[in-house]
């Protein structure tokens, strides 16, 4: 039932009502605590108020009480779970989805996603009888809780002065299209916004991080010095500077850690990174000194991988950016004052923070995917290119966890390097596996 980021999938077919109330009531039922305090928080797509109201009603009926937030980030959840004292949040969101799907994600009382063994409790829980003889709860509505969401914004970044500094914002139509635009306000900042009037439909349409045209060409009109792009639920941030190129989560992190390196201020000296993270990322922080930890994709991974070793700073090149100093999870809105915060004023563009090299990466079908991990040939294939990029570039070779695809990466100091070695896996792995 959970994904890699909760219960996700179109709404009246895999997503119900009566699910997200089952979800509700069973979340409550694992609670260790007896009348679970339960935040709830939504983003702007139609089908959010009914799924909200189902989810709280669950949450009562198994004994806890609702405490409904509104419109909010995902990030907002999982940072005033904390400091509410609460016993647990939910997201109501399918992130950067179109809004005919919706999804629900649980965040425990520290702030993080419930883990592995807390969801297979609720798994159990939905499709267990109903406990007999608990007193029902209570739903009603937080009122503040974006207020306290930006006070805690304030509070962090309250020694970045963005007076004279023209900042244009994508909101997605989604989570962020208030709270982000008033943050960069309050810290003086001339703010334009786009995708910012949600209707319930518009929600990612054409819009926000995974689809950045429009941002990118406003910015190349001249009126602003930076752009930022939110995903719906303002987990993800992408960066365009002001000649309209899309700056990655790799260049954002590379820009972070190194001035928070030369501040003192980068814990551990290290940065936890996915295996998709460019290569020219890494070259930059063994340049620097800086230690880099890799784990497989998934903002999850990263934040175990941080938690391990006492360190803040990580993410994803999807624009997942997480500062644990701050919040244990993903937060677009902070990680884009990051970035101004990083810069101190200097411009985008003109950016040093890493070199990318040039990256392709294609998804090869086939009878069967894990027929990959005995395929010697394709092994062969891979460490002889790995050989030949030794240094300079890699390879990355990996199975689709849910298609017949083998998903092929390479990444060489020039383009036409990575075309030929992308042609010859290409063809390897065709040959090998189809």
């Amino acid at each position: 039932m959970f994904g890699t980021d909760g219960v996700r999938g179109l709404v009246g077919e895999r997503l119900t009502a009566d699910l997200a109330l089952r979800l509700g009531r069973a979340a409550a039922a694992v609670s260790p605590a007896a009348s679970p305090q339960v935040l709830i928080v939504r983003d702007t797509r139609e089908s959010g108020p009914m799924l909200e109201c189902a989810l709280a009603a669950g949450v009562a009926s198994g004994g806890g009480h609702a405490l409904l937030g509104g419109v909010l980030p995902t990030p907002g959840a999982a940072l005033l779970v904390r400091r509410y004292g609460l016993d647990l949040a939910a997201v109501v969101s399918a992130s950067h989805n179109p809004y005919r799907d919706n999804g629900i994600k649980f965040f425990g009382p520290d702030g993080m996603k419930i883990d592995d063994d807390t969801e297979a409790a609720v798994e159990a829980a939905v499709d267990a009888r109903p406990r007999t003889g608990v007193a029902p709860g209570r739903v009603r509505e937080l009122h503040g809780a974006g207020a306290d969401y930006l006070r805690e914004l304030e509070a962090r970044f309250s020694g970045l002065d963005l007076a004279g500094t023209r900042v244009l914002l994508d909101c997605a139509h989604g989570a962020t299209h208030h709270v982000a635009p008033e943050i960069f306000r309050r810290l003086g900042a001339d703010v334009g916004v786009i995708a910012a009037e949600p209707d319930g439909r518009n929600i990612n349409e054409g819009c926000g991080s995974t689809h950045t045209e429009a941002l990118a060409e406003r910015m190349r009109e001249g009126a602003f010095d930076i752009g930022f792009a939110f995903d719906g639920d303002g987990d993800r941030v992408l960066a365009v500077d002001r000649r309209g190129d899309v700056v990655d989560g790799d260049e954002l992190i590379a820009l972070a850690a190194l001035a928070l390196r030369a501040r003192g201020r980068l814990t551990g000296d290290g940065v936890a990174v996915t295996v998709m993270t460019n290569f020219g990322f890494h070259q930059a922080m063994a340049a620097a000194g800086v230690q880099v930890a890799t784990t497989k994709v998934g903002d999850r991974h990263v934040l175990s991988e941080l938690l391990d070793r006492g360190w803040m700073l990580g993410g994803e090149q999807s624009g997942h950016i997480i500062d644990t100093a701050f919040v244990p999870a993903g937060d677009g809105t902070a990680s884009a004052l990051m970035t101004l915060e990083a810069l101190a004023g200097e411009d985008l563009a003109e950016r040093r923070a890493m070199r990318k090299l040039p990256q392709r990466l294609v998804n090869v079908r086939v009878v069967d995917q894990h027929g990959l991990e005995s395929s010697d040939g394709v092994w062969a294939a891979v460490d002889a290119e790995q050989r030949t990029l030794e240094g300079r570039g890699r390879v990355l070779v990996r199975s689709s966890g849910t298609e017949p695809l083998v998903r092929v990466m390479v990444e060489a100091p020039g383009e036409e390097e990575c075309e030929a070695v992308m042609a010859r896996l290409v063809a390897t792995v065709e040959r090998e596996l189809t």
